[in-house]
């Protein structure tokens, strides 16, 4: 192998990496340490103040050019949402729910359930206040401590859904474009990761926690909404860098729990001639998405079956979701109206897309500039001139120092994750693991989509609603009516344990 010459570009990349992890455990916003160490990397390679200033726009427009795929998902779902909002079929879905939990220990794994379902297809944003609005209330008058709620809402919702985002594809994604691997592996090796890490958090903590279950009565409903949320939202909501506002509450509902009568009242709101429509898209729509989760896993098990290729698994979500916001914006609205709604709603879309991920651009931006495949245009090399990849090549001129051990890369993945995690976002660590992984796993004679897959579900666990109490976790509390400390600490033995156990299948399942 030819000698890797270590220039002022990789130094200054090393750095730039160093920063923004410590201004990750900090608890700070990393945006502007991305873009100034963008600058810093690119004035070391070209020696240009101009080239420098202009690749911090350039980097931020590969970022979107590589990811917008994502954003465009985001928005769609998210219009799809409030279409249904409009005919209160999201209340449909999972109204019927609140009948079988006749115990808390039943209501416990409901919850889980359905937050599940839900946060696959939607992401949290909107499984948190519906799940809180409709069905929390439910389970704490069936004999379910509130805390034990938020447990099952946040390892279900933020932990097993988000980690592994199989649905929307946003996590898998960017881990795969900055590891250079699939993203239909990483996606698929992710979900099996996060249903072994969520099925052990989800024991683990009921087992913690069953003695507090208590015999159902409405005794314990009125007691828990005569308490006030916590006082640490507002303190919390502004570390990190995303806006766990935005992000959490985003698709919150007016009211923050619902009684039978509300719900009756809600669902009677809807003119009649569209009641039959509710009705309907409540059905249709989980249909619809299930069909396409049979049409994205089938052919995994069902080799005759023709099998989606590169990013056609986020086009055919992106599709349905499409559709099915038009037509029930056409039974919601009418035919004259409609266009004028659904335009409404797909802006919408892309506000709340932008709001909620905006902030990745220029952290992803500062990460693909280490990256061969990425940094050419970042950096203004123009021609057949090769860029170096900065990372790779400082871990090929550091690989003597690497033990050839893949639970030593693997675990030291994950921890690279978690801590990224600190800074309450999850995703904005996942430029940082996935390009770590695509330069660790030669080294390491491992799979990068295995490493990209770990390291994501550090990042996500930890940042994105179950390990750090300043993440959209204050949101899951709040509705809980918990304090937010008290679910970290519920959360933490019983998460760890499964990211461990994860860690450890996913060295033998995939060496």
């Amino acid at each position: 192998m030819d000698s890797i010459t270590i220039t002022a570009a990789h130094w200054a990349y090393l750095l730039g990496v160093g920063a923004i992890v410590l201004t990750m455990i900090f608890r700070a916003n990393v945006v502007v340490p991305s873009i100034v160490a963008t600058f810093c990397v690119t004035l070391a390679w070209t020696h240009s103040p101009i080239a420098a200033l202009g690749s911090i726009f350039n980097a931020s427009f590969v970022a979107a050019k590589e990811l917008f795929n994502i954003f465009l998902v985001i928005a769609l779902m998210t219009s799809l949402l409030n279409a249904l909002k409009a005919l209160q079929s999201d209340i449909r879905m999972v109204e019927p729910f609140r009948a079988i939990m006749k115990n808390g220990h039943i209501a416990y794994f409901v919850l889980a359930g359905i937050t599940y379902m839900i946060s696959l297809f939607f992401w949290p944003t909107p499984a948190v206040p519906l799940v809180s609005a409709v069905l929390l209330p439910a389970a704490i008058a069936a004999g379910l401590p509130p805390l034990a709620g938020a447990v099952a809402i946040a390892i279900a919702g933020q932990g097993m859904a988000l980690s592994s985002d199989y649905v929307i594809g946003v996590a898998p994604g960017i881990s795969a474009r900055a590891a250079g691997a699939s993203a239909a592996i990483v996606a698929d090796r992710a979900l099996t990761l996060s249903l072994i890490t969520g099925v052990i958090a989800l024991f683990i903590a009921y087992i913690s926690l069953r003695r507090r279950i208590v015999p159902a009565s409405n005794a314990l409903l009125v007691k828990w909404q005569a308490q006030s949320s916590n006082g640490q939202t507002a303190e919390l909501e502004s570390a990190g860098t995303f806006d766990k506002a935005e992000i959490a509450r985003g698709t919150s509902r007016d009211a923050p729990f619902l009684s039978e009568a509300q719900i009756e009242d809600t669902l009677s709101s809807v003119a009649a001639r569209r009641i039959v429509w509710s009705k309907v898209f409540a059905i249709l729509t989980p249909l619809a998405f299930l069909a396409v989760i049979a049409t994205m896993v089938l052919p995994k098990v069902m080799p005759l079956l023709p099998e989606l290729k590169g990013g056609a698994a986020a086009t055919l979500v992106g599709g349905m979701a499409a559709a099915l916001m038009i037509l029930a914006t056409l039974a919601a609205e009418g035919p004259r109206r409609m266009l004028d709604v659904s335009a409404d709603h797909i802006t919408d879309g892309f506000v709340f897309a932008f709001k909620a991920m905006g902030s990745v651009l220029p952290i992803a931006g500062f990460f693909f500039i280490g990256a061969g495949e990425t940094a050419g245009p970042i950096r203004g090399i123009v021609g057949d001139a090769k860029p170096p990849h900065l990372l790779f090549e400082l871990i090929q001129s550091a690989q003597h120092l690497i033990p050839q051990s893949h639970a030593f890369v693997a675990f030291g993945v994950l921890i690279v994750g978690m801590i990224t995690g600190i800074d309450g976002s999850g995703f904005a660590g996942l430029p940082l693991t996935g390009t770590l992984s695509g330069a660790l796993a030669p080294a390491a004679g491992m799979d990068p989509a295995t490493l990209a897959a770990v390291g994501q579900m550090g990042a996500v666990w930890t940042g994105g609603g179950t390990l750090v109490a300043w993440s959209s976790l204050i949101a899951v509390a709040g509705f809980a009516r918990v304090p937010v400390l008290s679910a970290v600490r519920a959360l933490l033995f019983p998460v760890v344990t499964g990211l461990i156990v994860a860690t450890l299948c996913a060295i033998m399942l995939w060496p």
